[in-house]
């Protein structure tokens, strides 16, 4: 494997969580309290449901073992910065975003292991070169939760300073994802455009199917509309990077790092197009409160 995925996709992963530390306080873990519904309606989309259909998506298509695992680790990563910008293109309750970020990255630490340990007994059972070792589980408690961890306690010691590079950290975070992506996807083009037939179908039906659930489960258990949204974007866009940095550094496989590459590629559209659909619904409702504002 080449060099951005060996040094400059963790460096990248460990700027993007660095920046989401910084702009999360114990409010953000708290708020669970004030929206317990849509936290937890969205936690188990995320953690259960997810999980579930991609692993039937796999199944159907037949998708080779190595990739299917590769998907379970996509599955298995939570949003992130990007999951915040989409959803503030649609509308939605940003805080919620970043309050379910913050929790699923926390449970990722146990999440994370236990998806692709379970999927990698399932696909890879005969494979004795791959598996999830006890050193393994501290490099993704290290990948997932360390700069998060490092960001918070900056924002708490030094909030004036956290709160300057807030904004800063948070753009540079999406151009960084951005080239990130387009970098790996340029790297290894033939691997993973050789690819793209048996693994991009998969890919766009897990987040269509990601969109979908992860907005009419919280619509139809009563959670607001605003909610939902979030919830949707938290769902339906998974942090590729970290999948990839998972696949990369922790396993050293290629292989495993093509999925989350081809999600990252693919996603955009999908994503775009749920949050101008979202805006362009919210905007008739948000004209009669202007109106009504103006008398």
């Amino acid at each position: 494997m080449g060099p951005i995925l060996t040094v400059l996709l963790p460096a990248t992963l460990g700027v993007v969580m660095l920046g989401l530390g910084l702009a999360l306080t114990t409010a953000d873990f708290a708020r669970v309290v004030t929206a317990p519904k849509a936290v937890v309606v969205s936690l188990g989309c995320q953690l259960v449901v997810l999980p579930l259909l991609c692993f039937g998506l796999v199944e159907i298509a037949d998708v080779p073992p190595v990739f299917a695992v590769g998907m379970m680790i996509l599955v298995a990563s939570p949003g992130g910065t990007m999951a915040n910008l989409f959803s503030h293109l649609a509308r939605g309750d940003v805080a919620l975003n970043v309050t379910l970020t913050a929790i699923n990255s926390v449970l990722a630490v146990v999440t994370l292991p236990v998806v692709v340990g379970l999927s990698m007994n399932h696909f890879l059972a005969d494979d004795a070169n791959i598996g999830l070792q006890p050193d393994k589980l501290v490099q993704v408690f290290a990948v997932v939760l360390v700069p998060v961890a490092v960001g918070m306690w900056i924002n708490r010691v030094f909030p004036e300073f956290a709160r300057r590079m807030r904004g800063p950290v948070k753009k540079t975070s999406v151009v960084v994802l951005v080239v990130m992506l387009v970098g790996t996807v340029v790297q290894n083009r033939e691997t993973i455009f050789s690819n793209m037939g048996t693994i991009g179908g998969v890919a766009l039906a897990l987040t269509v199917l990601s969109f979908t659930v992860g907005y009419w489960a919280p619509r139809l258990a009563g959670v607001n509309r605003e909610q939902s949204i979030a919830s949707a974007m938290e769902i339906g866009v998974h942090n590729a990077v970290l999948a990839m940095t998972v696949a990369a550094s922790v396993f050293d496989s290629l292989e495993m790092v093509i999925p989350a590459a081809v999600y990252g590629t693919l996603m955009f559209v999908p994503a775009g197009l749920a949050a101008f659909w979202f805006a362009r619904k919210a905007a008739p409702a948000a004209a009669p409160q202007a109106d009504v504002a103006r008398v």
